[in-house]
This record gives C-alpha cells, structure tokens and sequence, in this order.
C-alpha cells in the first residue's frame, strides 16, 4: 500500500511500492521536524516594525473577509473525512468552525500563522475545527508512512489523519513551510537596527560620546572625581543643561563626530520599508496613499498575486480533506469587479445585440427591472426575414438573380 492509503486506514488488494526515496527524506530531515526558526524574530518583527505590522495585518483581513463557496463532491479523490455533508462543510467554513470562535477570528489565526511561521495547523474531532498554533507544533516523520504523528506543546500526540496541515512554498523540506517573512529577514533586521539605534541615541539625551583631554598627566583619583563632577553637570537625562567651565587646560572632544542629518536615515527606511512590502507581496503604493488612477490597478494586482494564493491554497487543503470542490468567493470583493463604465460598456453592447433584455441587463447590475423593458431588442440590419423584405431583410438572392435576367431579356 502507498503511504496516503495508510494514512487514510484504506486496504487495497494492490499491491503498490513505497515511494523508495521516503526512508533518504525522512531521515535526511530528521525524524522530529521543528522549523520553527526564527519564530521569535519573525513574531517580534511583526510586533515592533510598523510596516510589517500594517502590511500583515492587512493581508490576513484581506483574505480572512473572502468566504468559501462550497461545491458539489470532487470525482477522483479519496477525502480523509467521508459522509460528512454539503451543508455542515459550508457551516464549519463559513461560519462556525467551533463553539469558541467566529469565522472571521478563525482564519484570521490561520493566515497570520501562514505568513509567520509558514505553516497552518487545524485539528478536525470529527465536528469542529480548531486552529493549533503552529509554533507549537512539531512533526514527526516515518521513514515508510511520511508522517508519524503530529506533537502539540510537547505531549499532545494527533494522528495524522486528525490534522490538515497548509505550508508555504519551500525549497528545503516536504514537511514545513517557509515563513513569508523570511525572504525579508535581513532588511527587517537592518531596519530594526535603525530604529533602536535612534532611540539609543535620544535615550542618552541626544548627546554623542565625548572625550576628555588634558595637556597634563592625571592620577586616577582626579580622574575619577572629574569623571563624576562631569556626569553629575552633563547629565544625558536633562541634556547636559548645566553649564561647565573647564580649566586647568581641559579640552573636549567629539568622539563619535556625528552629523545630525545623518541621524534620519529617511532614505534607507523608505528604500527597506519597500523591499520588506515588496517581499510580502504588498504595492508599496497601498500604504502609501496615491491618486485613484495608480491605487486601483495595484489592488487589484494585489488581490491577484498576494491575497487569492493563500485564499486557494486554504481551500484546496480543505478540499483534498472533506472531499468537496471549494472556491473562492469574490462577488464583494470591489477590487476584482470591473469597472462600472467598462461593465455598462458590455451590458450596453449585449442588450444592443439581442442578445439580452434591458431588464436582463439591469438585474446583472443589481438594478430593479422596468415595465416593458423584458423584450429583446432585434438589430436593424438584422431584424428581417430573408423571405419578408419588408421587414427590413434582403430578398432571397435567387430572387435577385431572377430579377435580373427578366430585366435582361426585356
């Protein structure tokens, strides 16, 4: 049997192979797998940096307010979970997951997993599901089963048919996914660094390192009563407010020689901010603000490449478990509904083909429908009959030909 039999507890008459490279992968990987690198960097990052707080925050409400439609059962499948409804698949998806939390909570808990840690974890007891945080869970691979069990907090065992597991893309690993942070890992950490360097540096006052210097040689008691007198007057905390008077030959030097204007690093912020957007599939352009012309067009890109991959990836995972088909719902999506000048533009051209009625077109756009608008509207050009000129048509062409011999011979 293959390993996705076994997993599912399926029996089959067929004898099939193991996939052979599984014992290498498994112990190549080990066979207790925690990727949860980083985690607290990643965590933090989202945490402290603005810009990534904003820009996670608004894919995961993005794309936790896009419901499921549920479809009919998927031919050529095997569902983990069997005779499990239409409507109790639409309940736990779109509306009540479990008894403690709303939908939207949910897969809010799902997708910011997704793009911290790079894996969902969701734990189905046979009537509801529940999210499991993924930087507590660790797997367990089999060098023949691919996967043993799953850990939670380190002594809550899950057998692998209990768990629907949705990772990220990754390049290293058949079991855990990759963050989407961490192609931004570098930036957000020079970023950081940034930051807490300006604040180091207000922390102090505002007062750059400073040295001391005397044509005389000191003994280390006046050394260190002049180091006190100095901390005493030139206190970081009030700014160095109090006036000194050196003597004695006392000069002071700037130790760090720093420039002001270089304190800003305005420019460096911006350019990281951007890469860190850009890496987390975010238009710069959304957070920034902009004219409508440039907004649109880049939502709906958005929309496009960042918000639908996790929306669909989500689905299909619940797709492959419960057996039904599973898309997403965009119909109030307003960045993924056409224009209403190039909708009107295409409702205009159907009606004005025959194709539609005014009423039928009208009700596509939400309208209410007109009293004798339900007829459909024939073209000129076309509304004769090839038999009746007279109602606008073109006489048969043997009738012309006819007609033109008579002529002829007169």
């Amino acid at each position: 049997m293959a390993w996705y039999d076994r997993l599912l507890g399926r029996t089959t008459e067929v004898e099939e192979k193991l996939n052979p490279a599984q014992t290498f992968i498994a112990l190549d990987e080990g066979l207790t797998i925690d990727t949860r690198e980083k985690k607290d960097n990643y965590r933090s990052a989202y945490e402290e940096l603005e810009v990534v707080n904003r820009a996670v925050n608004m894919i995961v409400d993005d794309a936790a307010d896009i419901p499921f439609a549920i479809g009919q059962k998927v031919n050529g499948i095997a569902p983990v979970v069997e005779n499990i409804r239409k409507t109790r698949v639409d309940l736990l998806l779109n509306k009540e997951p479990n008894p403690f939390q709303d939908i939207s909570t949910f897969k809010r808990n799902l997708i910011i997993d997704l793009m911290i840690d790079g894996n969902i974890f969701v734990y189905y007891d046979a009537r509801h599901l529940y999210h499991l945080p993924a930087n507590n869970v660790i797997i367990h691979s089999d060098t023949s089963t691919y996967i043993d069990k799953f850990e939670y907090d380190g002594h809550i065992n899950y057998n692998p048919k209990e768990i629907i597991h949705i990772k990220e893309n990754s390049f290293n690993s058949i079991y855990r996914g990759v963050p989407r942070l961490k192609p931004a890992y570098r930036t957000m950490f020079l970023l950081d660094n940034m930051r807490k360097f300006q604040d180091n540096f207000f922390k102090n006052g505002a007062v750059p390192g400073l040295v001391l210097k005397s044509p005389n040689t000191l003994s280390e008691k006046i050394k260190e009563r002049m180091l006190q007198a100095w901390q005493t007057r030139y206190n970081p905390k009030n700014g160095g407010k109090r006036p000194l008077i050196l003597d004695g030959g006392i000069e002071v030097d700037d130790l760090t020689k720093i420039n002001f204007k270089e304190l800003d690093f305005q420019t460096s912020i911006t350019a990281n901010e951007k890469i860190i957007l850009e890496a987390m599939g975010v238009p710069p352009i959304l957070l920034d603000g902009g004219n409508n012309a440039n907004i649109r067009p880049n939502h709906r890109l958005y929309y496009l490449e960042t918000i639908l991959p996790i929306i669909r990836k989500i689905g299909y995972a619940f797709e492959r478990y419960f057996g039904f088909k599973i898309n997403e719902d965009v119909t109030d999506i307003p960045a993924l509904q056409p224009e209403l000048r190039d909708q009107a533009a295409y409702y205009a051209t159907l009606v004005n083909t025959g194709i539609m009625s005014p009423n039928e077109a009208r009700i596509a756009l939400g309208k209410e429908p007109l009293d004798g608008h339900d007829e459909l509207r024939v073209p000129a050009n076309i509304a004769g009959s090839a038999a009746n000129p007279e109602d606008g048509g073109r006489p048969p062409q043997e009738e012309e030909q006819d007609n033109g011999e008579q002529e002829s011979n007169t």
